[in-house]
């Protein structure tokens, strides 16, 4: 008999430790990071640069730049590595920001993707990111 109460209890005390949930990373401004990147794949440089974290006023010429420098990492990329055919995302690092009591005033990440070129390379970046409002914003 006690041994077949010593095989039930063995048999239980995996099932217990089993059933604990997982903790999730935060991945949600490495998410935001690709969701801009694959704007500017689609070509939608405009909305790429709308994903950038700056002041509320910038000068059109400035924004124009932007845009600008945007489509010429494309075509930098198009001719260097054949164009970028997908972005992963491999990981997130989030930090909080803290005042000088230790409360929570606002979030930065490190979003880390992969760009997946055409001529087969693979190259990882960082992107890093800041919290505004809810909204993650590339740096």
């Amino acid at each position: 008999m006690k041994k077949l109460l010593f095989i039930i209890c063995l048999g239980i005390v995996p099932l217990l430790f089993s059933c604990h949930e997982e903790e999730k990373p935060d991945i949600a401004a490495a998410v935001a990071a690709k969701e801009y990147y694959d704007l500017l794949l689609n070509g939608n440089s405009e909305q790429f640069v709308r994903g950038m974290y700056l002041p509320d006023t910038v000068p059109v010429s400035y924004r124009e730049q932007l845009i600008a420098n945007a489509k010429m990492f494309l075509e930098n990329m198009k001719n260097e590595h054949s164009g970028i055919y997908e972005i992963r995302v491999v990981n997130c690092v989030n930090e909080d920001i803290k005042d000088t009591k230790g409360e929570t005033i606002g979030r930065t990440a490190t979003a880390f993707l992969v760009m997946c070129f055409g001529d087969s390379l693979n190259e990882e970046v960082a992107v890093p990111m800041v919290e505004r409002n809810g909204q993650w914003y590339m740096k």
